[in-house]
């Protein structure tokens, strides 16, 4: 059996530095403070890890109050790194069976009231600012906060009546000679899903087209000018525009789930809302959005049951 000379916190180092050939810097970046926070902590000293080690691990985790995805995407990282151990013979191979308890009672998504989400969109229209505006096209469009960040006028296509997504922004975590850093980085959106055309509510056109005309289609829409905003930034002034609507607390992400589920309950089909969204897979909306309540499954029976007729 093979005896490890290095410590997983080394064959980390050097996974990283041959997975950063690889992947986009965002989600290198994910990956480095995925290591830094959690797997170099617990494993780093080690040179060798149990299937005991990361069940324990993983039970800690959520007791700590880490949702299951957050902890599962932590453990797909580990085994990565094992792999790479494994595949430069400085590992054994091993596989570990982890257990995650039973979540019968699925987490209500955090969204908008439809009373407080009017409240807020009457608040932008009769209060218009720039930032304003960036909520409204969130809630209108479902896009995500660094894609609104780093939209530009030029996006907008006022005859075909669409936005589009082609760029994003986010800062992201970077470790050089030894120290970690952070560095705001304009990318390319996060799948190719996410590189999309959305069409534009008429309000949103109406007001897009008073702008156009005047605005430089080079400028980002949430400064309107040359320099973008940054998520960070852009989150602390929503924080502050709810607390002054007397609207309680939300992620700024909580928006994209506000158009999500104002979408299906509107009866748009999954599919569409899914290609709007911007997901990889229509699976992600349907297990995110979709949970049919008893009078729906009753009317899918009851429909059923007249088609046989």
């Amino acid at each position: 059996m093979l005896e490890s000379k290095k410590k997983i916190g080394e064959i980390a180092a050097l996974w990283a530095a041959d997975k950063e050939l690889y992947v986009k810097s965002s989600t290198m970046a994910a990956y480095m403070l995925i290591m830094k926070n959690h797997i170099i902590p617990q494993f780093g000293e080690m040179t060798h890890i149990a299937e005991d080690d990361v069940q324990t691990f993983v039970l800690e985790k959520l007791k700590q109050g880490l949702c299951q995805k957050t902890v599962k995407d932590i453990i797909i990282t580990l085994k990565m790194i094992h792999k790479y151990g494994e595949k430069h013979k400085l590992l054994n191979h091993i596989e570990w069976y982890i257990k995650y308890p039973a979540n019968p009672n699925s987490i209500e998504l955090p969204i908008l009231s439809k009373v407080n989400q009017k409240k807020l969109m009457n608040h932008i229209i009769n209060n218009f600012t720039f930032k304003n505006f960036g909520i409204f096209l969130t809630l209108s469009t479902g896009m995500r906060i660094g894609e609104v960040c780093a939209l530009k006028w030029s996006d907008f296509n006022i005859q075909k009546g669409t936005v589009s997504v082609q760029r994003t922004i986010e800062r992201i975590y970077f470790v050089g000679n030894g120290k970690p850093y952070t560095k705001l980085i304009i990318n390319t959106p996060k799948t190719k899903n996410s590189k999309r055309e959305i069409p534009l509510s008429k309000e949103l056109k109406r007001v897009i087209k008073s702008l156009i005309e005047i605005v430089n289609p080079d400028y980002y829409i949430l400064t309107n000018n040359s320099i973008p905003t940054e998520p960070r930034t852009y989150r602390n002034y929503f924080n502050k525009l709810l607390e002054q609507l007397d609207i309680p607390k939300l992620k700024f992400h909580g928006l994209r789930h506000s158009f999500a589920t104002r979408c299906i309950e509107s009866k748009c089909d999954y599919k569409t809302v899914s290609v709007l969204l911007g997901h990889s897979d229509i699976g992600t909306t349907l297990n995110l959005y979709v949970h049919p309540n008893d009078e729906q499954k009753r009317l899918c029976i009851n429909r059923m049951e007249k088609f046989l007729k």
